[in-house]
């Protein structure tokens, strides 16, 4: 009796750009050079980017997996350091402002999304401690310094390492996109013997029952292949045109449809480098500023139903002081939603072809890991099976709608009412999944289990790509935008004994961020060391 060989040959992704190149060096690794794998890249079409922030599983669902150490490629990618996501301006009305404004309380407007570990005392998130604290007149801090050891170190700018490479705490990156795509293609082309086409499609070949067979290029090369990746972009040119698959526009959810981009040198010897991202609000969205060594990436998302793309390009330019006539500005637009499926028969769509939200948490990146690691886990054979495909897009959908709601609700919540856009985003209509959070939060209930121990957090590698959304996030951003529960946790008011327990937490904060702001270097200091 003879057994039949059904295993994938070969396999082309179409586009390079930072999805196509993440899908070929993991895929490269993942299928052990068993498998032909090809990058069709066409060298006249522009990649979107001028800067790109991630989120902290980077490293270890990635880089790690390659066997890429993380200095190695924050060198060549012009990478630094990013603790949190800063919010600014979000509670206070008024045009676009990088610095934060005031609050009534005299505060600044701004607070932290950080990416440190939330304690938590008797299985209860300090969270709640926090807020029960709050609630009976023993605290005005706000959430975030009272909770977390990182802020009062973001705001003096220092690393997250200390000069001998320790790690002080859990943090992600902001690079270059356009230069960790060609570190990835240089590492997949020369390591792992993946083939790079530069040439244009022109033609996608198709068999009777609607597979993709090959793709024919302008310059006559026909590409054979078993399995087909999307990663053309916005175009979708597999996945929304060859195979039809329809995308489900999610406008009604986030009205932001356009952004307007640029990068601005600065004096990072005199002004420090930020390790944060700013998510800054404007008048008709919000401004991302992503600071790398001798400049920023900085752009404005904005909705086109609120504002002109001229209008919002002098708000932009306004705020950071450029010359709207002398700025080189990139401008584009984009469609928030996903594919109704992310894999049809033989492709499969990953990065911009497949899905997007307007990066607010930096899921762009995310999104990208999350799948391949997804694609590697359901590879197919020949026979395609449907179960695999069908489990595959049941993960990619979760991902994305889960993370939709949680973005949605930033705009939802947000204070600010003063123009037309934050109006229009009170009165859209928040899906049941995060309603049925907020309900738990209001009630006083913990919406995620906390996690304690990085150790166990880095171990449970399937449940990170699972419930990204934890560490607090949901805590962060409502009680950052002044959204509190209606009473403390019913069950604190039953553990005096807890309660007393949890408050040398709040001590332990206080000193760790006193000992990390007289230890680290700065975060000017440390990239600079790094990057030499």
């Amino acid at each position: 009796m003879t057994s039949t060989d059904t295993r994938l040959k070969k396999v082309v992704i179409l586009g390079g750009g930072t999805a196509g190149w993440m899908t070929a060096a993991y895929l490269g690794k993942a299928l052990q050079g068993t498998v032909d794998i090809t990058v069709l890249e066409a060298p006249t079409i522009p990649r979107i980017g001028v800067g790109e922030a991630t989120v902290p599983n980077l490293q270890r669902a990635f880089f790690d997996y390659l066997g890429i150490a993380e200095d190695e490629w924050m060198r060549e990618c012009n990478a630094s350091f990013k603790m949190a996501v800063r919010f600014v301006n979000w509670r206070t009305e008024g045009a676009g402002e990088a610095t934060a404004r005031e609050l009534p309380d005299g505060r600044p407007d701004h607070f932290y999304h950080p990416f440190g570990l939330l304690p938590d005392y008797d299985q209860t998130p300090l969270s709640h401690y926090w807020f029960k604290r709050k609630y009976d007149g023993l605290t005005t801090e706000p959430f975030d310094y009272a909770c977390f050891r990182e802020p009062p170190i973001m705001d003096a700018m220092k690393a997250p390492r200390w000069l001998d490479g320790r790690s002080a705490t859990r943090y992600a990156w902001h690079f270059d996109a356009q230069l960790v795509a060609d570190f990835l293609r240089r590492f997949a082309t020369e390591k792992q013997g993946v083939h790079h086409v530069q040439d244009e499609m022109t033609e996608v070949r198709q068999d009777a029952r609607g597979y993709v067979t090959a793709l024919r290029t302008r310059s006559g090369r026909e590409l054979d292949a078993d399995l087909f990746v999307d990663c053309s972009g916005f175009r979708g040119l597999l996945i929304n045109k060859a195979m039809a698959e329809p995308f489900v526009d999610m406008s009604d959810h986030l009205l932001c449809d356009s952004a307007v981009a640029t990068a601005v040198p600065h004096d990072d010897e005199a002004g420090g480098v930020e390790p944060y991202t700013s998510a800054i609000a404007m008048s008709s969205g919000w401004a991302w500023k992503i600071p790398m060594l001798g400049r920023f990436g900085t752009g404005y998302v904005y909705s086109s139903k609120f504002t002109e793309k001229d209008e919002a390009t002098a708000e932009f330019a306004a705020m950071w002081g450029l010359d709207p006539e002398t700025t080189a500005f990139n401008h584009i637009r984009f469609r928030v939603g996903r594919n109704r499926r992310a894999w049809v028969k033989n492709v499969v769509s990953i990065g911009l072809s497949s899905c997007f939200l307007e990066p607010l948490e930096s899921t762009g990146i995310y999104f990208i890991t999350a799948a391949i690691y997804q694609l590697a886990k359901h590879f197919p054979d020949k026979t395609f099976n449907e179960g695999l495909i069908d489990s595959f897009n049941h993960e990619i959908e979760v991902m994305f709608d889960d993370t939709r709601d949680f973005i949605q609700a930033h705009f939802f919540y947000a204070p600010r009412n003063d123009t037309p856009f934050w109006q229009a985003n009170k009165k859209l209509t928040l899906p049941d999944n995060i309603q049925q959070k907020i309900s738990a939060y209001r009630a006083g209930l913990p919406i995620n289990s906390p996690i304690t121990d990085e150790s166990t957090y880095y171990g449970n590698f399937e449940a990170e790509f699972r419930n990204f959304w934890t560490n607090g996030s949901y805590y962060c951003i409502f009680a950052g935008m002044g959204l509190e529960p209606d009473a403390p946790l019913p069950a604190l008011a039953y553990k005096p004994e807890s309660v007393a327990g949890a408050e040398p937490l709040f001590e332990t904060v206080k000193r760790q961020q006193q000992n990390l702001l007289e230890t680290l270097p700065s975060a000017y200091e440390y990239l600079k060391r790094l990057h030499g």
